[in-house]
């Protein structure tokens, strides 16, 4: 079985990617850069201050590697939020049913580049309520993204 980790990898050079990399002052940017029968790759970039919401991947098993400035990934334990501080070069992978929060708590912006077996079709965001994972939304591919 092929390491999503390494596919992550294999993508690391924003030069190389078919879309030009961007920043958006206002929300995270994304880009699709590849998709096989076998894993979906994508490209997002960071200013200071953006992050995702609590949330995991519809059932999708997955990676992402940190290719420019650094990353905090919050992940749930028991009722708290537990931050793990991931650097250029230092990446994460991840079960299908994988809850987290990723942000750019720094002062540059950030790059990372995500794969996902199989592709995503759906996240389903989160919050925590009186120490419990509670469904806040389902998002779905072609709508929410």
């Amino acid at each position: 079985m092929t390491d999503l980790l390494a596919v992550a990898a294999g993508y690391a050079d924003p030069a190389t990617w078919p879309v030009p990399l961007r920043f958006d002052p206002t929300t995270r940017w994304y880009a699709r850069l590849a998709a096989t029968d076998e894993h979906e790759v994508w490209a997002l970039s960071w200013l200071p201050g953006q992050g995702t919401d609590l949330h995991d991947h519809g059932g999708s098993r997955g990676a992402f590697l940190v290719v420019a400035g650094e990353l905090t990934e919050w992940t749930v334990s028991g009722a708290r939020m537990r931050p793990h501080l991931l650097a250029t070069g230092a990446g994460r992978r991840f079960g299908a049913r994988h809850v987290h929060e990723v942000a750019n708590c720094g002062d540059e912006p950030a790059v990372s580049v995500h794969v996902y077996r199989p592709a995503l079709r759906r996240m389903t965001r989160y919050r925590i309520v009186d120490g419990r994972l509670r469904v806040a939304e389902v998002a779905e591919a072609g709508v929410a993204w």
